[in-house]
C-alpha cells in the first residue's frame, strides 16, 4: 500500500492508496458521525440523512443522481453505522471527477425536498418493520439495546415508528449543520487514483464543507442482563455477549484470535461442539465489535425449541475451556484465516477504502499490512488465555433470545457461570 495523506485548509482529510494496475476506482466520503450521536427525540436521524441525501440537490434531482452515474457503469450508495455514516462509489478511471461530483453535491448542497422526504419517510418505516419480521436481524438491536440500555449507543440505527414519523427537515439540516464538519470528515480513493488528482478535485468541490469537528458523543456504559421474548416462531434466537475491548487496545489482535478459535469458522470450538458433535443448531458462530471506547464479544445462534436449553451451558462451557487451555494448532488456524482476510479484502478497493477510512477515525493513520500481520504474529497461547480469562470474569454478561425460549436456563444460573476463576468455571 503506497498511503498519501493530506488535509484541506478547512480540515478534511484525504487519503489515496493507489492501486494503477486497476481500471477502475472506490472512492468516498466518511463522516466520524452515526447513530450514537444522536440525541433520543431525534433516534435514526442519522440514517435518514443518508436516504435522503440520495433524494436530490441544489443541482440534481434524484433521477438526475441516479442517472448520471448509471449512465457511466458506476455504483453509488451509503451505510450509517452506529460511529459513522458514509457516502461512497466505484467507478471506472475515468469516471473518478464525476463521482466525487456527485458526492460532493450530495454533502454541499443537499436539497431535502419535503415531499422527496415524505416518500422516504414510508422507505425507513417499510424498512423497520422488515427488519421486526427478520429474527436474527432484529435480535442484534435487542442485543444492543440491553448492552447499552438507555443510550445512545443502544438505540437502533434505524430509528423507530414515532422518532421516524417526526422527522422533519429541519431535524435533518440541524443534525447535518452540528455533525457534517470537515476536520470530522475523511475522503479516501482507492484504485485508479493519483493523490494530486484527488487533493485537487477535493480542494475544487468540497472546499464548502464547514470547517470545525464533530461534538464528542456520549461515552458508552456497559449495562448487561436479559431481554427473553417468548414468541411463536419456527426457531430460537439466542444471542450472548460479554464486555469486549476499544479499538485501540493493545490486545485488540488477542481478541481477535480468541473469537475465531471460539466461533469462527466450521473449526472452531462452538461449531464443532455445539453443531457438529452435537446437532444442536443449523448455525453458531462468535464475533466482536470494537467501538472508540468500548466493545462487545458475542455469541449467536439459532435452534428448535427443544434443544434451546441445552445451548448456554454449552457456550459457558466452551468459553472456559478456550480460556484455559488454548492449543497452539488452533491458535494458529485462528491467525491464518486473519491473516487470509485481511489480505483477501485487499484485493477489492471498496474494502481497502473502507479500512482505511476507519483506520484514520481510529488510529489517526493507515496501519500497514506489515503490522497488522506483526501483530497477529506476536499472539500466542498465553495472551489467548489472558483473553479468556477476562471474559470469563464478566460481571454483568447480556443474554437476548427471541422465539420458543421457555426452556432457555434463567439470566441468573447463565450469569452464575462467569465472574469467577476460570478454572472453576471448567470444572463446572
Amino acid at each position: 500500500m503506497n498511503i498519501e495523506i493530506s488535509s484541506l485548509s478547512n480540515g478534511l482529510t484525504i487519503v489515496t492508496d493507489p492501486m494503477p494496475q486497476l481500471e477502475s476506482a472506490a472512492l468516498g466520503v466518511w463522516v466520524n458521525s452515526g447513530a450514537r450521536n444522536e440525541t433520543r427525540p431525534v433516534m435514526g436521524v442519522s440514517h435518514m440523512l443518508e436516504h435522503m441525501a440520495f433524494k436530490g440537490t441544489e443541482r440534481r434531482s434524484a433521477r438526475d443522481i441516479a442517472e448520471e452515474i448509471e449512465a457511466v457503469g458506476g455504483f453509488l450508495n451509503a451505510y450509517t453505522s452506529r460511529e459513522q455514516t458514509a457516502f461512497h462509489a466505484r467507478v471506472l478511471r475515468a469516471d473518478v471527477t464525476l463521482a466525487l461530483d456527485i458526492l460532493a453535491d450530495i454533502l454541499t448542497r443537499p436539497a431535502f425536498d419535503q415531499a422527496e422526504l415524505e416518500r422516504e419517510r414510508q422507505v425507513v418505516l417499510q424498512e423497520i418493520g422488515q427488519s421486526r419480521d427478520t429474527p436474527d436481524d432484529i435480535i442484534f438491536d435487542h442485543l444492543q439495546a440491553t448492552i447499552y440500555a438507555g443510550q445512545p449507543m443502544g438505540w437502533p440505527i434505524l430509528g423507530d415508528d414515532e422518532t421516524v414519523a417526526a422527522f422533519t427537515q429541519e431535524h435533518l439540516r440541524t443534525y447535518m449543520g452540528t455533525n457534517y464538519l470537515a476536520r470530522s470528515m475523511t475522503l479516501v480513493a482507492s484504485g485508479a487514483v493519483t493523490h494530486s488528482e484527488m487533493v485537487r478535485l477535493a480542494e475544487e468541490k468540497l472546499a464548502a464543507l464547514k470547517p470545525g469537528e464533530t461534538p464528542a458523543p456520549l461515552p458508552a456504559r456497559w449495562v448487561g442482563g436479559e431481554r427473553r421474548e417468548n414468541d411463536d416462531l419456527e426457531q430460537a434466537h439466542m444471542a450472548f455477549a460479554f464486555p469486549g475491548l476499544k479499538q485501540t487496545d493493545p490486545d485488540i489482535y488477542a481478541l481477535q484470535v480468541y473469537v475465531t478459535a471460539l466461533g469462527g469458522g466450521m473449526s472452531s470450538r462452538l461449531f464443532q461442539e455445539v453443531r457438529e458433535k452435537r446437532g444442536l443448531c443449523y448455525t453458531i458462530s462468535a464475533f466482536a465489535q470494537a467501538a472508540d471506547d468500548s466493545g462487545i464479544v458475542g455469541i449467536y445462534t439459532g435452534t428448535g425449541e427443544a434443544e434451546a436449553g441445552q445451548i448456554a451451558p454449552v457456550v459457558a462451557g466452551e468459553m472456559a475451556a478456550l480460556a484455559a487451555n488454548p492449543t497452539e494448532a488452533e491458535i494458529a488456524r485462528a491467525k491464518a484465516q486473519l491473516k487470509s482476510g485481511l489480505l483477501m479484502g485487499l484485493e477489492r478497493p471498496s474494502s481497502r477504502a473502507e479500512q482505511i477510512a476507519g483506520q484514520m477515525f481510529s488510529h489517526g493513520r493507515v496501519l500497514s499490512v506489515a503490522e497488522q500481520t506483526a501483530k497477529l504474529d506476536e499472539v500466542d497461547t498465553a495472551a489467548v488465555r489472558r483473553i479468556g480469562e477476562r471474559l470469563m470474569r464478566s460481571e454483568s454478561p447480556a443474554m437476548v433470545s427471541l422465539g420458543p425460549v421457555g426452556q432457555l436456563e434463567s439470566y441468573d444460573v447463565f450469569a452464575g457461570r462467569f465472574g469467577g476463576t476460570v478454572s472453576m468455571r471448567a470444572a463446572e
